[in-house]
């Protein structure tokens, strides 16, 4: 029992984010007026032997402990918080929901440099703008230096591009090409450019920029849906075909949205999509814009989210972890494909982005839209049920038509490295009338196996269950789980004989093979291998927007909004390979990515055409896309998840836990079985334990055991009582464990 303690004394409740579910006590610092200082201030503690940032969660006048034994707050970082009351509150539901330890939930909503204790500051950066003679000046004269071509043609198309002078700042540049700066310091010397010094791109109201385009009575009617909500909660579903112009929806809500006076929040799945997004709103809004993504720096996120949360930006672009930056004024959040599974956490805090912004809109009071060609089937649901508004666009913007969709079976066809003899006459047919054409292969590298044609051997990897993936060019087996990799064998480490054989298909083996065929057409291959390097994944869809490119060939980032208006033919070279898994969610990933391939055919005046290559051409799940449709699709896939009661007809959690030994977790796992067969009071199923699908990945083994209820409420009460007692079990500390709620996939 806690001793009396002196009234005078305050104590100060912190969160630090550490894997601990519960708060620390320390003592205020002296001097402190307690009025002044707000929940969500940045403190530094001593903790341990060490130091670190915390985050203050309530001040108190008494301790469970004594408080001779509380260390004091070293300083107090911020003169006032930089979380608003009802971004703390959204923290405290995603800590409950996620059962999640409150510290590094907060520290998530924080940028690196501020979860660091860096100073509270927005950084200003450089901005470069044409002078006079940079605009006048043909970029031809500078045929003889092409990097400095390219970047006066860069600014003039910019300029030109937008309703006032435009400039840009270093990081756009960078986004662009990570070597302009000798090229801008050249055109300065040369007095074509200027140097503009500002915080952040353009300030004001909003003024007139680019016209919206006019919009189809479909179109007009979504805009009007949300528009007429603004300023209050709901969530609009906006279920529309690809090419169906949902991104010129979302402008013209944001002009509505902006004209208030308030700020915009969207989010996309992924980093590759975010450039040329970045450069349509540019084009169409003279408002500060902030972007924030994980290839961007430390210094460059702290500013977007300091801007955001300052009222200095009107509209913030990002990716999934954008989900938490504050806003000042807040009005509308909007996701971009919101059925794609970038928008789900896989590690540390593993929160849907998606699901969290619906509970945000929610509190905030602010409309939230979900936009997607192949919605998912938690979101159909919801709009079933009423909790969503579905909204349609039922066709294509303009004068497009959607694409024919044809099933080519490959059984007992002559194959050239996956490719049939009638694939590759449709192909040559296509390039014959200078169309573009897109093949899609979801696997990177040369060849998923290495083979010995004598005595069978497999080159695994030594740390996961997997084969290594041979990466010809490169001349290295790597294997895609751990990122180990060694040289590419030229003899059978087995029987030393010199039969190693390259089995199955990757990117790099279809460029080769293609390379062949069609020597004398251009060809880009975009996979994260071809892209690694900052800006050639922008250069590469220069290229091919500019017709530089005949055939594209790539994995699932080609699925994602990317416009390619001289595609006419697209082809899917491997669609079996989606067919048959262990996961549930399998059927759903599948047909949502062959429509959104699909989605890249004839997005223009031509019409398109997409062709999948399969074994199975009576596959039901392809005959149903074909013939009717994904939201026929979606319906029976909901139908069946019902007769298995699965989500979202039900509510699951995956615990999972992974140790170097195989023992060691099934022990942990049948403890926390144990346990909660003692608390758990509802009718939740405890599944388990099973080894994961991948049983061993990084000379980690892995089990994991699932928690079903049809009940949510039941669930999270057995998973409230469990998980501040699973820390205390006698193998917790001898594993790594995780707790999953929604999982997406069992892996």
């Amino acid at each position: 029992m806690a001793k009396l303690q002196d009234e005078s004394i305050l104590i100060f409740k912190v969160a630090i984010a550490v894997p601990v579910y519960r708060l620390f006590d320390y003592l205020a610092p002296p001097n402190v007026d307690p009025s002044r200082i707000k929940p969500g201030t940045r403190l530094e503690v001593p903790f341990g032997k060490s130091k670190k940032i915390a985050f203050l969660v309530e001040i108190s006048r008494h301790s469970e402990l004594d408080t001779d034994k509380l260390k004091q707050v070293l300083q107090v970082l911020d003169d006032k918080s930089l979380l608003s009351a009802k971004d703390l509150r959204l923290l405290h539901w995603v800590s409950r929901y996620y059962h999640h330890p409150l510290g590094e939930v907060i520290g998530t909503a924080f940028p690196v440099a501020l979860r660091q204790g860096k100073p509270a500051i927005i950084r200003t950066e450089k901005r470069y703008a044409l002078t006079a003679l940079g605009k006048s000046t043909e970029s031809e004269l500078l045929k003889r230096s092409p990097k400095q071509k390219s970047v006066l043609e860069k600014f003039q198309g910019y300029c030109s591009e937008m309703a006032y002078d435009g400039s840009l700042s270093e990081t756009e540049l960078s986004l662009w090409n990570e070597n302009w700066r000798p090229a801008v310091k050249s055109l300065i010397n040369r007095q074509m450019l200027q140097i503009e010094a500002s915080a952040v791109t353009h300030g004001g109201r909003l003024v007139v920029a680019n016209k919206h385009l006019q919009s189809n009575p479909q179109q007009q009617a979504a805009i009007i849906a949300v528009c007429e909500d603004l300023g209050q909660f709901g969530v609009f579903l906006l279920e529309g075909v690809t090419g169906s112009g949902k991104t010129e929806v979302y402008m013209q809500i944001i002009r509505s949205v902006l004209e208030r006076d308030q700020q915009v929040l969207v989010l996309v799945p992924e980093i590759t999509l975010t450039p040329q997004l970045e450069e349509r709103f540019r084009q169409r809004f003279p408002v500060n814009i902030a972007v924030s993504h994980s290839n961007l720096t430390d210094n460059q996120r702290q500013s977007a989210w300091l801007q955001m949360q300052q009222g200095v930006c009107s509209i913030l672009l990002g990716t999934r972890s954008a989900l938490f930056t504050p806003l000042k004024n807040p009005g509308l959040i909007i996701l971009d494909e919101e059925h794609d599974s970038s928008f789900k956490q896989q590690d540390g805090l593993r929160f849907s982005a998606r699901d969290v912004a619906v509970v945000r809109g929610k509190m905030l009071n602010i409309p939230v839209l979900l936009g997607s060609a192949t919605p998912s089937l938690e979101s159909f649901h919801n709009a079933a049920k009423g909790r969503y508004r579905l909204l349609h666009l039922p066709e294509r913007a303009g004068n497009a038509l959607p694409p024919t969709l044809q099933l080519l079976d490959i059984r007992n066809k002559r194959m050239q490295e996956g490719l049939s003899e009638a694939l590759i006459a449709e192909i040559d047919k296509t390039l014959a009338k200078n169309e573009q054409v897109l093949l899609f292969l979801n696997r990177r590298g040369f060849a998923p196996t290495l083979i010995c044609h004598s005595c069978g051997w497999v080159a695994r990897c030594l740390r996961c269950d997997a084969n290594q993936v041979i990466h010809a060019n490169e001349g290295v087996l790597r294997c895609h789980h751990c990122g180990k990799e060694q040289h590419l064998n030229r003899q059978c480490p087995a029987c030393k004989g010199n039969e190693l054989r390259a089995l199955g298909l990757g990117t790099e083996r279809v460029e080769n093979t293609l390379a062949e065929i069609f020597s004398d057409k251009t060809i880009i291959r975009l996979d994260r291998d071809s892209t690694q390097r900052k800006g050639s994944l922008e250069n590469y869809l220069a290229q091919i927007n500019q017709g530089k490119a005949d055939i594209i060939l790539g994995t699932q980032m080609l699925a994602k909004g990317h416009h390619f208006p001289k595609v006419t033919l697209v082809a899917i070279i491997d669609v079996d390979s989606g067919l048959f898994s262990i996961d549930f969610h399998a059927a759903e990933k599948l047909a949502q990515m062959v429509v959104q391939v699909s989605g890249r055919a004839g997005r223009a005046e031509k019409p398109g055409k997409v062709i999948m290559q399969t074994r199975q051409p009576e596959h039901p799940l392809l005959t149903t896309l074909i013939t009717c449709g994904y939201n026929s699709f979606a319906q029976t896939a909901l139908a069946e998840r019902k007769a298995a009661s699965l989500p979202p007809f039900s509510y699951q959690a995956l615990l999972r836990a992974h140790a170097t030994d195989a023992d060691t977790p099934q022990l942990f796992l049948l403890e926390v079985i144990n346990l909660a067969q003692q608390v758990n009071t509802g009718h939740s199923r405890i599944l388990g334990p099973v080894s994961a699908p991948m049983a061993k990945r990084a000379g980690q083994y892995r089990y994991q055991l699932l928690f079903q209820n049809t009940k949510r409420a039941e669930l999270h009460t057995l998973l409230d009582e469990l998980m501040p007692k699973i820390e205390k079990l006698k193998h917790a500390k001898k594993v790594r464990w995780s707790l999953d709620v929604d999982p997406v996939d069992l892996y």
